[in-house]
């Protein structure tokens, strides 16, 4: 299909789903999805521009101190050149979808100034809808944003194509690179190019931190021999291990909270942290004193990047490693793997799929955290949606809303999880309903499951005192669900 079609066939769809029409077709499940966070998120579909403009002295200090600073040159050499020659322009935003730096097409820079696709607007998905920046920055992956795929109608002239970049250090999400350009000039190669510039802005910054561990290594490792034969370490500024001396077992990295003098190992010892001119050393006083068993903490709720923090250290979660520890979080008496491969893939699974992440999950957790026969957790183990559920079960629906960040796993499509997720979100709204007290209500309508839900709006209309300054709030979003 060529592009003048697919964008006819494209802005049809949007007219037919946005209008609440009988649609022959469905929108990609990228675009399906960003286009409920983006609603979610109040954006309205004829909004005119951003409505976020950052002052330029603060995006002058974002730049001067952002990461992606230093790979600018490889930014550019791999994608401007490109990018002016086919109408484009390269865009480099922060974690945020600040757009710190806008390069290319002297005419295209012009066209994108009149829908604020310029330095200091902040595209993110909440404040502009569905686009490449600010959606690649949502889900974590390289994206395609085509014509009518865009939830703003304005933006239904542009194509764009954007990467996130990831600190190769803590994996945080650093920003995104974007190339954007007119819809008559949407080429397909442009998702990998974007994707190749992320990898080699990773990869530089990757050589970076090397070159400064190294420099960090000469300069403090005397700390370190100063120790002797007592065990100890030589931790990077951000948890990371770069050198140690007999110890049993360290894991890669340890969590350091800010002005922490002491740290949990995870294993059973304490491990004493002294701040260095660059980082931190590390020392374990006195006889390690064992627990019997390791803790384990997963955080599963929401939309976010899912964590599972054993002991001290901080692990980001894959999906699918999600899926997997939250199945065994709701039944601590173990599955075996075919119960694990139903739950997780119902009838199209392969159980020797489910052994092999099992191995990598206890590899990446160390030891004493996940038996076998059956998978189970030995850990002492607590998790966000099982705090929830207690809460709930006990009638404190505070401190159920103080732990409640969204929907269990919100991007899992494995059976079980989503059955779960439904109960626990209907438990939880029926519960908020049958309180009939607006502030518990108001504040469930600020979740992302009581955001889109008519019923509790209505509930609040009817609850809310005449004079209450939320109500234009609630009315607005209303008229919205209403319709």
């Amino acid at each position: 299909m060529d592009s003048p079609e697919q964008a006819r066939r494209l802005s049809q769809l949007y007219d037919d789903v946005l209008g609440g029409n009988r649609a022959p077709d469905a929108p990609r499940p990228l675009v399906a999805a960003s286009w409920q966070r983006s609603l979610a998120a109040a954006v309205d579909p004829e909004l005119d521009a951003p409505p976020v403009i950052v002052d330029h002295d603060i995006v002058e200090s974002i730049r001067e101190n952002h990461p992606l600073r230093a790979v600018l040159p490889v930014l550019r050499q791999t994608l401007t050149t490109i990018a002016d020659e086919a109408s484009h322009i390269m865009i480099i935003t922060d974690a945020q979808g600040t757009i710190l730096w806008r390069e290319g097409s002297a005419d295209v820079r012009r066209q994108a100034d009149r829908i604020a696709l310029s330095e200091g607007a902040v595209w993110s998905e909440d404040q502009i809808g569905t686009n490449g920046m600010g959606t690649a920055l949502a889900v974590g992956e390289p994206v395609q944003i085509h014509s009518a795929e865009h939830l703003v109608r304005r933006i239904h002239e542009w194509t764009c194509a954007a990467a996130p970049v990831h600190d190769p250090d803590t994996g945080k999400l650093l920003g995104a690179v974007d190339v954007s350009g007119p819809l008559r000039t949407v080429h397909p190669a442009m998702v990998a190019l974007v994707t190749a510039a992320a990898q080699l802005a990773e990869g530089q910054l990757r050589v970076r931190m090397a070159a400064a561990d190294e420099m960090l290594r000469a300069r403090n490792m005397r700390h370190l021999m100063a120790l002797g034969d007592a065990p100890g370490a030589l931790l990077t500024p951000t948890g990371r291990v770069l050198a140690v001396q007999p110890l049993e077992w360290l894991p890669d990295r340890l969590v350091v909270p800010d002005g922490a003098d002491r740290i949990d190992l995870g294993d059973g010892r304490e491990g004493v942290i002294e701040p260095l001119d660059e980082g931190f050393l590390l020392r374990i006083p006195g006889t390690p004193v064992r627990r019997g068993r390791p803790s384990l903490r997963l955080k599963v709720l929401g939309a976010g990047q899912p964590i599972a923090v054993v002991g001290g250290r901080e692990i980001a979660l894959t999906l699918r490693r999600a899926e997997v520890l939250a199945l065994l979080l709701l039944h601590p008496s173990g599955l075996t793997a075919e119960q694990l491969m139903l739950q997780l893939y119902g009838d199209e699974g392969n159980p020797t799929t489910v052994r092999a992440e099992m191995h990598r999950l206890r590899n990446l957790l160390g030891g004493g955290v996940l038996d076998t026969k059956p998978y189970r957790i030995v850990a002492d183990v607590t998790g966000d949606v099982t705090d929830v559920r207690t809460a709930l079960q006990d009638g404190d629906l505070h401190a159920a809303l103080d732990l409640y960040a969204g929907p269990l796993l919100a991007r899992s499509d494995a059976p079980a999880l989503r059955a779960e997720r439904d109960e626990l979100d209907a438990t939880f709204r029926r519960a908020v309903l049958d309180a009939e007290d607006p502030e518990l209500t108001w504040r469930f309508a600020q979740t992302p499951t009581g955001a889109e839900d008519q019923e509790i709006f209505e509930a609040l209309d009817a609850g809310l005192p005449p004079d209450d300054p939320r109500r234009a709030a609630v009315a607005a979003r209303l008229e919205r669900l209403v319709d």
